[in-house]
This record gives C-alpha cells, structure tokens and sequence, in this order.
C-alpha cells in the first residue's frame, strides 16, 4: 500500500476549475490503476469542500482520511496557462491542508504502508511541518518513502529540503528543481556530479529527473538511463503530467521493474495526461489504456 500525505484543492483556470493538488492526483492515478493507497488531506468545511467530498464519493474514491477543518477553507490554486499549456500556479495561502494532523487513523494506516510519498508543500507551515516529521519517525522500519520535490513559491526553504531527503530513498524533481537545491545547499559543480553527491550524501536508491520537452532521466546507485518524449498530436496542457509521471515511478519501484520500463511507461502515461483538461481524466475509463497493473473499476 501506498500511503500519500498532502494537499486536495481546486486548480482555478481563467474558464474553469478542476480538482487537483500534486498528492491527490498521484493518490488518485494510483487508485484507478489498481494499487491500494490511503490519501491523507484535510478540507475545510466549505462550499468547495463539500464539492470536493461530492467529487470524489461519484469518481469511488476514497476518503475515509480526508479530515476537516473547521476553521481554515479549501485549498485552492489560481492557474494561468501560456500559449504551449505550460501552466504558473497562484497558491493561496493558510488553506486546510495546512494543518494536516497526526491522528489515531493515520497511525493505524501506517502500519500497513508499504511506500509514504509526500512532496515540499505540506511542509510550508509549522503545523504541517510538524506532522510530516511525526509520520516519517514513526513508520515502519522497512516503509519506503518517495519525496516529490515540487517547489512552489513561498513553500520550501533548506530546512524542508533537507529534512526531506533525510527520509527519502526516490526523489523525483525536474530540472528547475535540481538548480534550485543545489542553490540552497550551495553546491558547486554540474548537475550530474550533483546527483551523484545526492545518490551517496542521502543514500538514495533512485533520482528521477523530468526534463520537459527533452524527456527524462532515471538514475540507480549503478546505471543512468535517458527517455526522449514521443511527439503528441494534441497538447490540451502540461497540468498534473508530472504527478501522472510519479505515480507510476511509485508503481515501478515497488514492483522492481527494470529501469527502462520506469522510463517507457511513466512517460506514457503523463503523455496521455497532457491531452486531457486538469490533471485528473473526466472519465474512468481513460485508464483502460494503462495495464500497469490489475485495476480497480
């Protein structure tokens, strides 16, 4: 099982408006192609809130440990998308899911928790800091844990950075992102000899590097290994095509595939995302073209 930790809110483009946030899309791909997960959130006890439990209740969703707040609103995220879909993202601050909390139910999941991921932004308030630490230090042993990075403005500062890859053993992050640590852990050197100072300083057993337009990269303790990208006939935009690409890296680690098979079928599906509206498909059977595993209907 796969326990996912963070933010569900509304994506608010220019005419319309989809459910989104990095950790509910991953939860939710992860769930429609078959693997258990337990998603971790909090909404508040709002309009958009009530939408989102609506939502996900009609998709079969589960939300058994989506908490609410009676005090903070609903996530949400203003959207703005340039002449190639590429999106910039407005983050509203003090939303509920920044006061995720540590409770009986989430101690009860962990125990069952084969894979934690949870990216940078869950990290940004004292509350939900406090929350994300709690739950690393107590998993098990033997639980895994995937960072994905994704910094947003006004989320992340070296202590976030750091204090995650202590715990992490795959981290996946663009090239933006790779800059950007290297900046706040002033690194000197190139990008590839960076890597390497990850792989060895946190004891990683994979990297996944998402290049935009030029593809991606994946690197073990032993190997490197490069995708290209395939060309699309339509791209509606580029929303949620990395949480679709992270998913499957989460399928592909834990099922141990091969390296090749991470690259190949982790940049399908995003590809397949990146011809739909939002970050999450209208319509369930989208995923019958992805056999990466039994799914759930």
């Amino acid at each position: 099982m796969v326990l996912v930790a963070g933010e569900i809110l509304f994506d608010v483009f220019p005419r319309y408006k989809r459910l989104g946030g990095a950790p509910f899309n991953v939860a939710f791909h992860l769930h429609k192609l078959g693997l258990p997960s337990c998603f971790i959130s909090r909404i508040g006890k709002d309009n958009e809130g009530i939408d989102i439990l609506d939502i996900l209740k009609q998709r079969g969703f589960p939300i058994s440990h989506i908490q609410i707040d009676h005090h903070y609103p609903t996530g949400k995220v203003l959207v703005k998308l340039d002449s190639r879909g590429v999106p910039t993202f407005n983050i509203l601050p003090d939303a509920a899911y920044d006061y995720i909390e540590y409770n009986d139910s989430v101690a009860t999941a962990l125990k069952s928790t084969n894979l934690i991921y949870f990216g940078s932004l869950i990290r940004r308030t004292e509350t939900g800091f406090s929350t994300l630490q709690t739950l690393l230090k107590e998993k098990n042993p033997d639980t895994v844990c995937l960072y994905d990075v994704n910094l947003r403005p006004g989320g992340y500062n070296k202590k976030v950075v750091t204090q995650s890859l202590q715990y992490s053993n795959v981290l996946k992050l663009n090239e933006e992102e790779l800059e950007v640590i290297k900046g706040l852990l002033g690194f000197q050197g190139g990008s590839r000899v960076f890597i390497d100072f990850l792989m060895k300083e946190y004891s990683l057993d994979m990297i996944s590097l998402t290049r935009g337009e030029k593809g991606s990269d994946l690197y073990t303790q032993n190997s490197h290994h490069s995708i290209g990208i395939e060309k699309q006939t339509e791209v509606v935009d580029t929303v949620g095509a990395g949480d679709a690409y992270t998913a499957v890296l989460a399928i592909g680690y834990l099922k141990r595939w091969k390296p090749e098979k991470i690259l190949e079928q982790a940049s399908t599906f995003a590809g397949g995302i990146c011809q739909i509206k939002g970050a999450i498909p209208a319509d369930d059977h989208f995923y019958e073209n992805y056999n990466f595993i039994q799914r759930k209907k």
